[in-house]
C-alpha cells in the first residue's frame, strides 16, 4: 500500500449501524433484525473515549478518526447523526457489548482476529494499522521490538499488543497490564514501565499531544485489521457496512478523516481503500 506523511491535528467524527436483541437484556436502539434497511429511532454505537486521534471524549461527545467513520457507515445505513448513541467501549469489553446487546456495533480500534470471530462478527476492515512502540523521548536506546529484551513493557487489559512481542516473537519483557493506553501513558511518564506497544495509530495520538514527553519508534511491525465489530450472526448487516466502507474510501471521505486526525507526528497513514473480507 502507498503512504504520504502528513501535518496536520487530531480530529473527530461517528460511524454505524446495526441492532440487537439481547436475552434479558433490554432492546438496543431499534433498526430491526438482520438485513433491514435500518433508519430506525437510534443506533448505539462503541468507540473509545481515551484515544487522541480516534476516539476520545472532548466535552461529553467522541471525536476522531473511528467516530469519522462511524458517523459515515451510520449515515449509509439509515441513520442520522443525531440519532447515534455514543458508548465508551474499552478493549476488555468489546466482545460482552455485543453479546449482551449493550451496544449495535462497535468502531473501537477493534482488529479482526481468528479468536474473536468465534463470539462475534466483523464488517472491514476500514483501515490497516500495523503495531509500533512509544518511549520516554529522551530514550534512544529503544528502536524496534528486539530492544525490549528485559525492558518493562505496558499494554492495555484486553488488548494483544504487548504479547505479540512476548510470545509470537518470544522477546523477554516483562509486562504490565493496565486498565487502558491513558494508564499506560502515566506508567511511561512515571517511569514505571519503560514502552507502551499497541497500534502505530493509537501511539500517533497519544504522541501528538505529548511531543516532548514521549517518543514513537516509527519502526512499524505487523498488521492490525480494524474491523466494524457486530453481533454474531449478522451477515447481512456486514454486507451493507462494507459497501459504506467501500464508498467511504472511493469519494475519499477516509482519507479526509486521516488527514484530520493526524498530523504532528509525521504519521505515514495509509492511503488506499483496505481489502475488505468476506462476510461469514
Amino acid at each position: 500500500m502507498r503512504a504520504r506523511r502528513i501535518n496536520t491535528v487530531l480530529g473527530g467524527a461517528a460511524v454505524l449501524a446495526l441492532a440487537l436483541t439481547a436475552c434479558g437484556t433490554a432492546e438496543v436502539g431499534d433498526s430491526g433484525g438482520d438485513g433491514d434497511e435500518g433508519g430506525g429511532d437510534t443506533i448505539t454505537i462503541g468507540v473509545k473515549y481515551d484515544q487522541p486521534g480516534l476516539g476520545l471524549d472532548e466535552g461529553g461527545s467522541p471525536v476522531g478518526f473511528d467516530v469519522d467513520v462511524a458517523t459515515f457507515i451510520a449515515e449509509e445505513l439509515g441513520y442520522s447523526a443525531d440519532q447515534i448513541e455514543w458508548t465508551e467501549a474499552a478493549s476488555a469489553n468489546r466482545e460482552s457489548f455485543l453479546q449482551q446487546g449493550t451496544v449495535d456495533m462497535i468502531i473501537a480500534t477493534y482488529s479482526i482476529t481468528d479468536e474473536r470471530r468465534q463470539v462475534v462478527d466483523f464488517g472491514g476492515p476500514y483501515y490497516v494499522a500495523q503495531q509500533d512502540i512509544l518511549t520516554q523521548a529522551d530514550d534512544s536506546d529503544i528502536t524496534g521490538p528486539e530492544d525490549l529484551d528485559g525492558r518493562v513493557l505496558c499494554s492495555a487489559s484486553g488488548s494483544r499488543s504487548a504479547h505479540n512481542i512476548t510470545d509470537d516473537m518470544e522477546i523477554d519483557a516483562e509486562l504490565r497490564e493496565a486498565g487502558n493506553y491513558s494508564e499506560c501513558l502515566e506508567l511511561l511518564g512515571n517511569g514505571t514501565v519503560d514502552a507502551v506497544t499497541t497500534d502505530n495509530t493509537i501511539l500517533a495520538g497519544f504522541a501528538a499531544q505529548n511531543p516532548d514527553e514521549f517518543r514513537m519508534v516509527n519502526n512499524p511491525f505487523g498488521e492490525e485489521k480494524y474491523g466494524v465489530g457486530l453481533p454474531a450472526g449478522s451477515t447481512e448487516r456486514c454486507e451493507e457496512v462494507n459497501a459504506a466502507i467501500t464508498k467511504m474510501w472511493e469519494e475519499g471521505a477516509a482519507t479526509e478523516y486521516l488527514e484530520d486526525a493526524f498530523g504532528t507526528t509525521d504519521f505515514a497513514y495509509e492511503e488506499e481503500v483496505p481489502e475488505l473480507e468476506a462476510c461469514a
